[in-house]
């Protein structure tokens, strides 16, 4: 076991990690808006806006791959774009694998906040809109500061989920290594290789950081319960 620990490369979990870490802070920023908006509009848009979010968490992750693929290769307008204008390319690299985590892991972020926005006392919100606070000062200091249990689910599930991501990435970025190669693909390629000790060894790791992870969420959201409770 001290053998396997000291030759294995760890790259594929750091590579994992800035992923969760890059895809996680390009969510938040995006998701933040619009889940301010989805719990705040009566429009009739509403449901197919909250479709096309979720849409991720019912399609199988081949599927999205492939189509996110289609999407983002040299051979589509969007992927032609980006590699004519600023000479980059969308698939087969760690920057494809940031824009497909962004939309296979959206509905995590945007769902949490959506959901705690949709439990503020709409009186408090109404006293800040009075007072006059715009929409955007509302939605920073009075309605964020009160859903922080949703706030830190959206986070950190984002960051969990994206980190535990499979068939989008491998559709999308292939296995590259130190490029490509995160620790769910290394773990597929492990077992296809029949190396159960390292598989072992990088899933142990991986049931850890997820157990960590949920284990956090449900502590704190369980201190804020008892908070209000007091």
């Amino acid at each position: 076991m001290t053998e396997i620990l000291t030759t294995m490369n760890f790259t594929p979990f750091f590579l994992s990690f800035k992923l969760a870490g890059v895809v996680t802070l390009i969510l938040f920023t995006i998701s933040l808006p619009l889940a301010w908006y989805l719990s705040q509009t009566r429009s009739r848009t509403k449901p197919f806006l909250e479709a096309v979010t979720a849409l991720p968490i019912v399609l199988p992750p081949s599927v999205l791959g492939f189509y996110l693929l289609i999407a983002l290769s040299q051979h589509s307008p969007l992927g032609a774009f980006f590699k004519e204008t600023f000479d980059v390319s969308l698939v087969f690299n760690f920057t494809g694998l940031v824009v497909a985590s962004c939309f296979y892991s959206l509905p995590f972020m945007v769902q949490p906040l959506q959901g705690g926005f949709e439990t503020l006392d709409r009186q408090m919100l109404e006293a800040s809109y009075v007072s006059g606070k715009s929409r955007l000062q509302t939605l920073f200091r009075v309605a964020l500061p009160n859903i922080k249990p949703a706030l830190l689910s959206a986070l950190i599930i984002t960051f969990a989920h994206t980190v535990g991501e499979f068939g989008v990435v491998l559709m999308v970025g292939g296995s590259i290594p130190d490029e490509t190669k995160v620790a769910s693909v290394a773990i597929y390629e492990m077992v296809e290789t029949m190396d159960y000790a390292s598989a072992h060894i990088y899933s142990g790791i991986m049931v850890a950081v997820s157990f960590l992870v949920l284990l956090t969420v449900y502590l704190f959201n369980g201190r804020q319960r008892r908070g209000i409770g007091v």
